[in-house]
């Protein structure tokens, strides 16, 4: 019987399975984002992000635990620099995982495990959206947007000829 045994072996020897997840906890690292299959994503999210929470704390001791997982120089000091840096204020959650689609050759599911902080395109869509619709809000936005697009539309027409002015004394001179 299987009672408690809960990690994914992911076919492979306790040796070998440790060996392939510090390879990738390494290159999530240093590279920010890897592509992988998800049986492999969600076992190296278990794996590293232990990892990063003890980075936050730079002391000999962290170092060398992190450094007993991993065996690389230059993931740790890129680990304890810049990844705890910006993952200090976050009390967790430090990767995410995007389902990408099947794989061709043998139909498995694929995806990207990136650290969260470090991508700017998903930064960009923090802004809070709100719940509620309402049906007197929606003239308001639709009245400003239309002066916005005026006040830009009159803003170049203005910047125009003030750039030919200095053209056209050039050539008088």
């Amino acid at each position: 019987m299987r009672h408690n045994k809960k990690f994914n072996h992911l076919g492979r020897t306790a040796s070998h399975r440790s060996a392939m997840l510090a390879n990738m906890a390494i290159s999530l690292i240093m590279h920010k984002r890897i592509t992988t299959t998800v049986a492999k994503a969600k076992a190296l999210k278990k794996y590293v992000e232990p990892l990063i929470t003890k980075s936050k704390e730079d002391s000999t001791n962290s170092r060398r635990v992190v450094f007993s997982y991993l065996q690389n120089k230059e993931a740790i000091k890129e680990l304890f620099s810049t990844v705890s840096e910006k993952v200090g204020d976050r009390p967790g959650g430090y990767t995410r995982i995007i389902k990408l689609g099947i794989r061709q050759g043998d139909a498995a599911q694929v995806c990207f495990i990136e650290l969260v902080d470090f991508d700017p395109e998903m930064a960009k869509d923090t802004k809070k959206k709100s719940t509620r619709r309402s049906r007197k809000s929606a003239p308001k936005a639709e009245a400003a947007a239309p002066a916005a697009e005026e006040a830009k539309a009159e803003a170049p027409v203005e910047e125009a000829p003030a750039k030919e002015a200095p053209a056209e004394e050039a050539k008088a001179e």
